[in-house]
């Protein structure tokens, strides 16, 4: 086990002026598993190969413990890493594939089957041994990376989007798999995706990145309950949250005939720095009541309701400035609007998120 810190590291490929990476600043607890998590070509998998040493770093360092791996060959930096695509031998049987890494550090044979029986076992991968890649499912193939992983007994364990090969159904299965056997081991992982579902039920904390800029790393309650910036509030959470900039005045924020009201804090806070007589506000669907005409709410009207059982999201859009903006709300399914529908939204109190209009940094 070890911890892992990210010193100002930048990756910066021939030809391009802006950053994959830029600055990134990270520590990484001994035997935390922490998830990098943003929308495609955020750096995320940039900055797990640079740890990994399959990129360089152009600025800054990397530590794995005290030790600057900066510069070291991957072989050199007692790292595992599972890839998207597995990267099995198809000519390997699971028990060749798994023992593979260990005869090329001409381990025992003892020792070798020790630890590939123990990881088959931890895996439910007994039954499987003497089978190639080929005769596996994509989940079965995923858990015996999983297994080449782990009998090398790393210091890290780097896992760059394992999942996204596999159905939706199995994808649940999987990541609760995985985040029960990291609890076991006790290795620092550091674990990629672009499904911000994972990265909320998977990492102990989750870093969210954008155009190569970390935006915020915290608990993934913390980055739901109070997220830093606009960005990260928009992204974390399914469906996201209603996220709009209005008008700004005595009453507070303004939509249509509806006003959040704000501290007073917030409003000279929304009033600085150029913010122009505007403020963003967010709310998320949960977090929002469908009331009576005479209760002061948004008028929405419904376009689509996505019924899921134990409640619903109603999708729809109100007039705001002379356009028409949309909206999601969740409800409870036994009292659904209908298509068509002019439903009255408000969102509850103390449950409005405020950024400035200009910067989108929480205020």
């Amino acid at each position: 086990m070890a911890t892992v810190t990210y010193s100002k590291a930048s990756r910066i490929y021939p030809g391009t002026e802006r950053p994959a990476v830029n600055q990134l600043d990270l520590e990484i607890g001994d035997g935390e598993f922490l998830v990098l998590v943003g929308p495609s070509g955020c750096g995320k998998s940039t900055s797990l190969r640079m740890l990994a040493g399959l990129e360089d770093v152009d600025q800054g360092s990397i530590y794995i413990d005290d030790r600057d791996v900066t510069h070291l060959p991957p072989k050199a930096r007692d790292i595992a890493m599972v890839f998207q695509n597995y990267a099995l031998y198809p000519h390997m049987t699971v028990y060749e594939n798994m023992a593979f890494a260990l005869k090329l550090r001409k381990t025992s044979k003892s020792e070798i089957d020790r630890r590939v029986k123990e990881a088959a076992a931890l895996l439910q991968l007994e039954e499987f041994l003497g089978r190639k890649p080929k005769a596996l499912s994509g989940g079965q193939r995923q858990r015996v990376a999983m297994g080449r992983a782990i009998v090398r007994e790393p210091q890290v364990f780097l896992m760059d989007e394992p999942l996204s090969n596999l159905d939706a159904k199995l994808r649940v299965q999987t990541r609760t798999q995985i985040a029960s056997l990291q609890a076991k081991l006790g290795v620092t992982t550091v674990y990629v995706t672009h499904d911000q579902v994972e990265a909320m039920t998977m990492g102990h904390r989750v870093a969210v990145l954008l155009d190569g800029e970390l935006q915020q790393v915290d608990t993934p309650r913390a980055l739901y309950d109070t997220p830093a910036n606009v960005f990260v509030a928009g992204f974390m959470g399914s469906p996201a949250m209603n996220i709009k900039t209005v008008p700004l005045n005595d009453k507070g924020a303004e939509f249509a005939e509806m006003y959040i009201p704000l501290t007073r804090e917030q409003v000279e806070a929304a009033r600085a720095e150029g913010g122009d007589g505007k403020v963003t506000v967010g709310f998320r669907p949960e977090d929002c009541d469908l009331v009576s005409p005479t209760e002061g709410g948004m008028p929405v009207v419904v376009e689509l309701v996505e019924d899921l059982g134990s409640d619903a999201n109603v999708y729809g859009h109100a007039a705001l400035g002379g356009a028409n903006e949309r909206f999601v709300v969740r409800t409870d399914r036994r009292h659904m609007p209908n298509m068509g529908d002019t439903v009255f939204v408000k969102p509850r109190t103390g449950r409005s998120h405020v950024f400035h209009a200009k910067t989108g940094t929480r205020i």
